[in-house]
């Protein structure tokens, strides 16, 4: 496309960007910089001041593909890219269609299994309970915890270790592996876009999942990786519950906790512990306690990180213990019902 001898194919991106700010005037050109980064900003107000003129043709033509961009966005959130595809096959033409595609996928990087993320999660397990632990492993990998954690669940019990391992396990998945499970799932979707390695589950990805995931199922993963992955159930236990998460227990909990823990190793681990934790454990003490603990504090001077850390995990460790005991209740998204 051209406009007054000038090829839109022709100027960079921060050029259209330049001169899409510039039309969309003062007002909402501030309300979208208040969204870009610093370097961004920066090197599109110096575009904007150094574009003199910009012929009618060129504004139009750099708005109306702006336009098309928003267009396919829009239809690829709301079902795919072969959703997208065919509906801008229609209004624009299978060439220009695949222009658009092209060109947005290869900027934005469409996350895979995107059509999987719009599933319900009934539906989702129904869709993937019978496959294979490791494509089960690679879908789940990609969504948020909270659904992943709800299929989780829900998967037959022989089958919830087995997946969890796989996750965490997990490191860089091959693009073409990845464009092979999709077309399984999802036949008429588009091929990948981005042609590098994908980064994706890790022993992070199951920790998010096992924190947001029913009491029972995390216990039942556990006691398995326990057996068969001592070292990585360890891994994952130590990232489950940080000291510093004692902010989400309630008063009571919290109350239940210091009673079990060493005044000494108190004031160790708090050494180091930032403002909210220091005030949420001290509101749950006595007056006198509370100030015994913060001489201790000051006249034990500076200590060693990995000291403060191995007092931290101990008091994290009687966190766990009395979860396990029922005497407190940790919070979590899974499912885990109070009854009064």
């Amino acid at each position: 496309m051209s406009a007054g001898g000038v090829s839109i194919d022709n100027i960079s991106g921060i050029q259209k960007a330049a001169i899409l700010l510039i039309a969309l005037g003062p007002e909402k050109s501030s309300a979208v910089f208040k969204h870009l980064k610093d370097d961004e900003i920066e090197q599109l107000t110096l575009e904007i001041a150094n574009t003199r003129s910009v012929a009618p043709e060129l504004k139009d033509a750099v708005m109306d593909e702006f336009y098309e961009v928003c267009l396919a966005q829009q239809y690829i959130s709301e079902g795919g890219i072969g959703y997208a595809k065919e509906l801008l096959d229609k209004a624009l033409g299978e060439e220009k269609a695949n222009n658009v595609i092209g060109r947005l996928t290869a900027s934005l990087q469409v996350r895979p299994f995107e059509f999987v993320r719009k599933a319900d999660s009934s539906q989702l397990l129904n869709f993937i309970k019978y496959e294979h632990p490791q494509t089960i492993a690679l879908i789940l990998a990609y969504l948020p915890s909270a659904q992943a954690s709800t299929v989780v669940g829900s998967l037959p019990p022989e089958k919830q270790a087995d997946v969890a391992k796989r996750i965490a396990m997990m490191d860089r998945t091959s693009p073409d592996v990845i464009k092979e499970v999709e077309k399984v799932l999802e036949r008429k979707l588009a091929a990948m876009a981005n042609q590098e390695f994908t980064t994706v589950g890790g022993v992070d990805a199951i920790v998010n999942i096992l924190n947001t995931v029913d009491r029972s199922t995390e216990k039942h993963i556990m006691e398995t990786l326990e057996i068969e992955e001592p070292e990585l159930a360890d891994e994952i236990r130590r990232k489950m519950f940080v000291f510093e998460d004692i902010l989400t227990l309630d008063n009571r909990s919290i109350q239940t906790v210091l009673r079990e823990v060493d005044n000494n190793e108190l004031a160790m681990a708090l050494k180091s512990a930032n403002e909210q934790v220091q005030e949420a454990v001290f509101s749950n003490l006595s007056t006198r306690l509370s100030a015994m603990i913060k001489e201790d504090m000051e006249f034990m001077g500076p200590v060693r990180l990995k000291d403060v850390e191995d007092a931290q995990q101990k008091i994290v460790n009687i966190i766990r213990k009395l979860e396990d005991a029922g005497e407190i209740v940790i919070s979590r998204g899974g499912g885990d019902e109070i009854v009064v």
